[in-house]
């Protein structure tokens, strides 16, 4: 009995321990695990037992992957599932099979899903509407742009699909200034722009379009001021010159007309020219009498406008400042006359002097010749019969001879200068005065003409200075020993002319 039980229990564990474990195949072929982003993998889950078990999956949450309870296994990865950065992540799954009689079997299966990158995504773009002669400016967004990885996009031209002038950053600004001619174009053919769209760094690249249309709306004309200044500041002599182009965002054919408006009416129309129905220019010197002497400067503001065909109006502004100025040409002329008059009156003293030079020198030869030519009778008792020289003979006035009973006649002869007519030292003392005089008005006169013969020289402080200098010479107090002829000066002045001023004076200018 004892014998028996041992071999039937020897046989039942041998029938025990002798039977393997039941399993689950997987498929076989190589790295079948290892999938990309949207690569399908299916198959089907199968026993190494007669019996099928029922399966089940752990471990596959927010995964969505597909299965049943027979084995059947469908998984798609999705895009986002395995970021950029990452590139390659990895998902534990837990496959379990469970047979009738309550054995179970489990094994985890790790898949690879490698990240696969993908190309920027372009949806229709809005249409880029530009004016003419305006740069115009068109950001590409990312409502319309994007990467579905989430890389950053680059934007590259396609430089025969670009129009001539537009550019395009790498961070999507489009710019571009139609000029007349491609503006017009656009009228009979809508241009189409083509460029591309990059994602780094793997430089996926998507071609996008972008449809490009004059502006639809009307609007008003454009002004540009050159120089692009709203404050001018001239002088009273200076010119402003001001030149005004027009432009229409709609076309240089819708263009009217242009002109201006002044605060002050001073400012004649006829300053303002239009040289092209597209340019205009506004020349204006305000002149010497613009701005009162008082207030020394004026403000003006000028508005200049533009009109097109449905009387859209633009309008730009400047304010000038107008400085009061000396009148250079009326103050040269000025002093001018104060430089020739007072040479003149320097001629004229000199020629009166030159005059008066030779009267003195004639008294002083009559004073000489007088001892030879004078004499003088005189008697002491009796009857005196005198006889006057101017009877005689200069020779013979030296012995008169007297008959008339007892009177006895003294003759002599005396200097007659010291008795009968001017004395002989007062008429050198002149001669000397008239003399120095002369020859410090000379090179007063000399040194005037010189220092001031530019009218650039006449216009400082100096110049009024060095004139009182003069008429000081010109006044010199031993004047009035000389006893010069009173003539009218005034007629005198308007017989001199430059030439005679030049001869005494050599440095006299006529600037």
């Amino acid at each position: 009995m004892n014998y028996l039980s041992t071999i039937f229990l020897l046989s039942f564990c041998s029938v025990c321990f002798g039977q393997e474990k039941p399993g689950i195949i997987f498929p076989t072929t190589q790295d079948w695990n290892i999938l990309s982003e949207n690569q399908e993998l299916s198959f089907q889950l199968k026993s190494d037992t007669s019996q099928n078990p029922k399966y089940s999956i752990k471990g596959i949450d927010g995964l969505a992957i597909h299965y049943d309870s027979l084995g059947n296994f469908s998984w798609k990865p999705s895009f986002d599932l395995v970021s950029r950065v990452e590139k390659v992540k990895e998902f534990p799954v837990i496959f379990q099979a469970e047979w009738p009689n309550g054995r179970r079997v489990s094994k985890t299966i790790t898949f690879i899903v490698k990240h696969i990158n993908r190309a920027p995504v372009v949806e229709e773009l809005p249409i880029f509407y530009t004016k003419q002669l305006v740069k115009n400016s068109y950001q590409f967004s990312a409502d319309f742009i994007s990467d579905p990885d989430g890389d950053p996009i680059v934007y590259k031209p396609v430089l025969t699909k670009m129009p001539e002038g537009a550019s395009l950053s790498s961070q999507g600004l489009l710019t571009w200034s139609p000029s007349r001619n491609q503006f017009a174009q656009m009228k009979k053919d809508p241009l189409i722009i083509e460029f591309i769209v990059q994602d780094q760094p793997d430089k996926a690249e998507t071609i996008a379009r972008l449809r490009v249309f004059q502006t639809q709306q009307d609007l008003p004309p454009e002004l540009l001021i050159v120089p692009a200044d709203t404050l001018f500041s001239i002088k009273e002599n200076e010119t402003l010159n001001v030149k005004i182009y027009v432009s229409d965002p709609n076309g240089d054919d819708d263009v009217k007309s242009g002109s201006f408006i002044s605060s002050d009416p001073r400012i004649p129309f006829s300053s303002f020219k239009e040289n092209t129905p597209l340019q205009y220019e506004l020349t204006w010197m305000p002149g010497y009498n613009f701005v009162e002497e008082v207030k020394k400067v004026t403000y003006t503001e000028i508005t200049f406008f533009a009109l097109d065909k449905t009387n859209n109006r633009a309008e730009r502004k400047i304010k000038v400042k107008i400085l009061d100025t000396e009148n250079l040409t009326e103050k040269d002329l000025h002093q001018y006359e104060k430089y020739r008059d007072n040479l003149v009156d320097a001629l004229l003293l000199i020629n009166e002097l030159d005059a008066n030079l030779k009267l003195q020198n004639s008294e002083y030869k009559k004073a000489i010749r007088g001892k030879k030519q004078r004499s003088i009778v005189n008697a002491s008792i009796g009857a005196v019969s005198g006889f006057s020289p101017l009877m005689f003979q200069p020779d013979q006035a030296k012995v008169v001879g007297a008959i008339g009973g007892t009177t006895v006649l003294t003759l002599g002869t005396l200097e007659a200068a010291e008795v009968v007519g001017k004395s002989k030292q007062d008429i050198m003392e002149r001669i000397k005065v008239n003399i120095e005089i002369r020859n410090k008005v000379q090179s007063a006169g000399d040194e005037f003409a010189r220092r001031f013969a530019l009218k650039s020289a006449r216009r400082n402080q100096e110049f009024e200075k060095e004139i009182d200098k003069l008429r000081m010479v010109m006044n010199d107090q031993k004047l009035v020993l000389l006893q010069l002829d009173a003539e009218n000066k005034f007629i005198k002045k308007s017989r001199i002319s430059a030439k005679d001023i030049k001869n005494v004076f050599l440095d006299f200018s006529e600037e």
